[in-house]
């Protein structure tokens, strides 16, 4: 399962299309150029027929074309094809119509007809607040300076000054949500290359980041796009702290300004859809079954809004999040084995919509599906889907690529691969340490398994049993939690001393957990 990412920009455009974006297309070009044998036409239906772009491939099936030609053409047609999308998806995107409203008041300014260049900006400027798309505001504002200073249009005195007021009031808030759309960013680009905080240092730069980054009024907040960032913000912050507390709290908030706010689902889909991943992960990490439960109910509900089923980006979104809500389900449960019968079903959706993954989310799966088939006892394909992970030249989650490697470790234990052991340990023990990346479980378990090599087998029952004391106790700390969150070693130790599996010793706990 990789995603598509290093292919040609047209061909990756042409597959990503629906059928009826590719019918409009069609109809598009032929009606704009009068002509029914397109060179253009014909490129396109000859790209949408490869499984896999080759340029050598693609000048056979086009007889009469030069290699110049083809680069000239593929360009061309990129460009028509974004021109067919932009008229066919104007109706169905506030940006896009504030966009054309913005380039029509322009044009109609060019032609001097100042009077109807207001009306529009008038329009569009009202549309723009009844959606809080302030962001083009400041668009619309210079060009109704621009006729305002040059041509006496309405009442001048009074309109310098309602111009003047509306221009600072755009400019505060824009700056405002600026910064926090900003902080909001970095916070979540921080967890992406380096995961949870690894210790006091990690969490002291980060609360001094968000100190600094801050606005002062930040408590006064009103405005939906200030709040959303705002929110955003702090639970990033709290789940790369794991204070998973702070973090559902604040993906709460995130997901209820929607609620509150229920006109701005269509308009952010995107940011509603992860608030409630967010959400859900953050039910998951306190092991909230009842909450978590509820929550992805609705999620189910939620992904079935003509408006996520629709938008490609959206409907793929969507399957991810919830793809990952259910196996979270499963490692709650425990129930690895019927898990495992979800991956093939889930890896065929993932391979239809390989143009819309991105590695984060493919590193992030595939872990996942490893610790299925690892609880369920399936090592070998365990050890298979970590290949890619611990392979892969990304500089992305070193904290997701540790424990692939410590996983791999294990699942090669757990086949009694004795040969490989001493090897495999120092390998990943060399790797965590470059990255300064221990945390006191981790480096008891590595030197458990180095250690483990040259014990009898008589003597591995007291060994897991002094690795499972030395641990146990730091499940409620911190900076350790992340541990366990991405590996369930209590239970796997309590597993391997009972002589139960790994999935009845979490069942049992979860079933004891729900008459509490």
């Amino acid at each position: 399962m990789m995603s598509n990412r290093g292919t040609d920009i047209l061909f990756q455009l042409i597959k990503s299309l629906e059928k009826a974006e590719k019918r409009h297309f069609k109809l598009y070009i032929k009606r704009s150029s009068g002509k029914a044998d397109l060179k253009v036409v014909r490129l396109f239906d000859a790209i949408d027929k490869l499984t896999e772009y080759d340029d050598k491939a693609l000048l056979k099936k086009l007889s009469g074309f030069t290699k110049p030609q083809l680069s000239n053409l593929k360009n061309h047609l990129y460009k028509e094809i974004l021109s067919s999308l932009r008229l066919l998806k104007s109706t169905d995107s506030i940006d896009l119509q504030l966009s054309e409203f913005y380039d029509n008041a322009h044009i109609l300014y060019k032609k001097g007809l100042f009077l109807q260049s207001l009306r529009l900006i008038d329009r569009a400027k009202e549309m723009a607040r009844t959606n809080r798309k302030n962001n083009i505001l400041p668009q619309l504002l210079a060009l109704e300076k621009r006729i305002e200073s040059l041509h006496i249009t309405r009442n001048i005195q009074h309109r310098a000054h309602t111009l003047a007021e509306e221009v600072n009031e755009v400019n505060l808030h824009i700056d405002r949500v600026g910064r926090l759309s900003n902080l909001s960013l970095k916070l979540f680009a921080w967890y992406v290359e380096h995961g949870h905080a690894r210790n006091e240092a990690d969490e002291k730069d980060i609360r001094a980041f968000l100190k600094e980054s801050l606005p002062a009024d930040v408590h006064t907040l009103d405005g939906f796009y200030e709040q959303l960032y705002y929110f955003q913000s702090i639970t990033w912050y709290a789940f790369i702290r794991q204070d998973f507390l702070q973090y559902y709290r604040y993906s709460q908030k995130w997901v209820d300004l929607f609620r509150n706010n229920p006109e701005m689902i269509r308009v952010e889909t995107g940011h509603y859809i992860k608030g409630i991943h967010q959400l859900l992960n953050a039910h998951f990490d306190l092991r909230n079954h009842k909450k978590f439960k509820e929550t992805l109910s609705f999620f189910e509900s939620v992904s079935k809004l003509t408006r996520i089923r629709e938008n490609d980006n959206f409907r793929v979104q969507c399957f991810i999040y919830l793809s990952t809500a259910r196996i979270n389900q499963h490692f709650i449960q425990g129930s690895f084995t019927e898990g495992v019968r979800m991956i093939p079903s889930m890896k065929k959706e993932l391979t239809k919509n390989v143009l819309f993954l991105d590695t984060h989310h493919e590193m992030v799966l595939n872990y996942k599906f490893a610790m299925l088939y690892f609880g369920s006892g399936d090592f070998g394909r365990c050890i298979d889907h970590l290949q890619p992970i611990i392979n892969s030249n990304t500089s992305l989650r070193y904290d997701l690529q540790c424990y692939a490697r410590l996983l791999h470790l294990i699942a090669h234990y757990e086949l009694g691969n004795d040969m490989l052991m001493e090897s495999l340990t120092k390998s990943v023990y060399r790797f965590m340490s470059r990255l300064k990346n221990f945390t006191a479980v981790e480096e008891a378990m590595l030197n458990y398994l180095r250690r483990s090599i040259t014990l009898r087998p008589r003597e591995l029952g007291a060994a897991f049993k002094d690795l499972l004391n030395q641990i146990k106790h730091l499940e409620k700390n911190r900076f350790q939690t992340r541990a366990f969150a991405y590996l369930d070693v209590i239970s796997w130790l309590e597993a391997r001393l009972s002589g139960k599996s790994m999935g009845e010793v979490i069942r049992e706990k979860y079933l004891a957990s729900k008459h509490r």
